[in-house]
């Protein structure tokens, strides 16, 4: 594999930092764009080739960088624009890409745009958000926003309500209109001059909203959460937001190497995710169906149906990706139970990084970091503060990265904004690269795999198991074939290998590489990974 020829969003690992948990590099106790700047080599020597920076523009703050008021600026927490440019021209030099997300669902309320939108009815931004009449001295109509209340806001001073699908204080865009589409691709354009090289859109399928603002539908109950009281047919979803697409890709197809990923929020609706790549070559690059992170039963049977379900979703011409953990949802590690939990998460990552499609890996799962237990005075996530315990927020997922065993894990020589994992003393990076079975050196090794095996980067994806503990597929390729075997269960578990392919193991947790496997039933060790490749085609 040479740099020429490898298209980094579809054969890559691609790796999320959630910025103010990653590295501090000031003793402030949050973490920094020179502080991700020192851990490049790190992210080199896994053998990540492009990191997604959760946000880092100009923010009151409201939404943790997820509400912005400057599309062209560094919020000082983070660093500099100086800071930031470094960054990129440094990753660029181990060739290791930058993906920024980038908020334009809406923005914060203090963002200039707003400002103005709010100043009068007769503004010439007043347009470039969603402003409405009230409906019988209510709200203009029954939608919901997805951090609980009505999605609408009454603002005094002109005497109508605005439009917010998450807090008040985050605006929603009004992507129908010419100018402030015009305007947004303006940032876009902004972010790839400086030589960005791809975008992840937060909540890409809620740009478009219903022109009429017709009332939602009832769902079928019961559900705890009000939002969860509707089907979200008019506020998400709206087929002109595929126009929107398509003039992002055009934009995009301008700046050779780029890809735009998109956040379709869904439940679990694979279909609906897929319909955001278009043909596979018009709309977005990749978008997230997120039915894997979802999924809670540890079942070999379940992630092949997931799998299959997804693949079947796509476009003849579009590829996939793969996600098991983000900064908004449980870790991978809070999904495999308490019974053989380090083999367990090593038979999920190895499910990510050799299944179909691009892997995104989320910062610390690369070494089994869990859920933080972050005591209610702690909670930073307005979620959490608002709606606990019903909801303890999303801070669990959020927790500083594990760097070493001294004080704080390595992270900060302050205080750090969310309290580090208790377990870090004994789970971190640094005794894991030096520890052979560890599952940072796990990762690493099915990483070099992928990059040796072009079937593990670009084969299609056959079942080979059809029910049962063990989930067994191969990826075929122009190169080769390989196949990988998992074995969910806690004890030995036997398959049947079929067809007049002799096989060899490449990779294993339980199994030498020289022995190639019997045809007919092959047993595998409780939580058993095995990749192998043809007999004589071993990289």
């Amino acid at each position: 594999m040479t740099e020429d020829n490898f298209n980094w969003w579809k054969e890559g690992i691609i790796y999320q930092i959630y910025p103010r948990s990653f590295y501090d590099s000031n003793g402030d106790g949050i973490g920094d764009i020179p502080g991700i700047t020192e851990k490049l080599d790190y992210l080199q020597d896994l053998g990540i080739d492009a990191v997604w920076l959760s946000p880092i523009n100009t923010s009151p703050m409201f939404d943790f960088g997820y509400d912005v008021s400057d599309y062209r600026a560094i919020d000082p927490v983070f660093g500099t624009m100086k800071d930031m440019d470094r960054f990129i021209a440094e990753a660029h030099r181990k060739n290791i890409r930058v993906v920024m997300d980038l908020v334009v669902n809406h923005s914060s309320h203090l963002h200039p745009w707003f400002l103005e939108s709010r100043s009068s009815r007769n503004n010439p931004k007043r347009d470039w958000f969603l402003w409405h009449d009230g409906r019988n001295g209510r709200e203009p109509n029954n939608w919901y926003g997805v951090f609980g209340g009505r999605a609408w806001e009454y603002d005094e001073k002109t005497a109508q309500y605005y439009h917010h699908s998450f807090l008040k204080e985050q605006p929603d865009f009004n992507w129908r209109n010419r100018e402030l589409r015009k305007a947004v691709y303006g940032e876009f354009k902004f972010w790839l001059d400086k030589g960005v090289d791809g975008f992840r859109l937060d909540v890409a399928n809620y740009y478009i909203k219903d022109e009429l603002f017709r009332d939602n539908p009832i769902a079928p109950g019961p559900n705890p959460r009000p939002y969860d009281w509707q089907r979200h047919v008019y506020d998400r979803d709206r087929p002109e937001t595929h126009g929107v697409f398509r003039e992002l890709r055009e934009l995009m197809n301008r700046y050779d190497g780029t890809m735009l990923v998109g956040e379709i929020f869904t439940h679990d609706d694979p279909v609906t995710s897929a319909s955001y790549l278009g043909n596979g070559t018009d709309e977005l690059h990749l978008a997230f169906d997120f039915s894997l992170i979802h999924h809670r039963r540890w079942n070999a049977g379940d992630y092949r149906g997931i799998l299959e379900r997804w693949y079947g979703a796509i476009p003849p011409a579009g590829w996939p990706c793969n996600v098991l953990s983000n900064h908004d949802k449980p870790r991978m590690s809070a999904r495999v139970g308490r019974t053989r939990r380090e083999e367990r998460m090593k038979v999920l990552l190895a499910l990510l990084l050799t299944g179909k499609g691009t892997p995104f890996l989320y910062y610390g799962d690369e070494i089994g970091m869990s859920r933080g237990r972050i005591p209610r005075e702690r909670i930073q996530d307005p979620v959490g503060i608002k709606y606990w315990p019903f909801h303890k927020g999303r801070d669990p997922e959020r927790t500083p990265m594990q760097w070493n065993g001294s004080r704080h894990g390595g992270f900060t020589a302050g205080e750090p904004w969310l309290p580090v994992n208790p377990d870090y003393t004994g789970r971190n990076a640094e005794s894991q690269r030096a520890d052979e079975g560890s599952m940072l050196n796990f990762v690493r090794m099915i990483i070099g795999l992928r990059k040796r095996v072009p079937a593990l980067r670009l084969g299609e994806w056959v079942p080979v198991t059809e029910t049962g503990d063990i989930l067994a597929f191969i990826r075929t390729h122009d190169s080769g074939k390989a196949m990988v075997m998992l074995n969910f269960a806690s004890a030995p578990r036997s398959f049947a290998i079929t067809g007049d392919d002799n096989w060899a193991p490449v990779f294993s947790t339980h199994r030498s590489r020289v022995e190639v496997l019997p045809r007919g039933n092959c047993t595998l060790a409780p939580c058993e990974v095995t990749v192998c490749v043809r007999a004589g085609s071993i990289p």
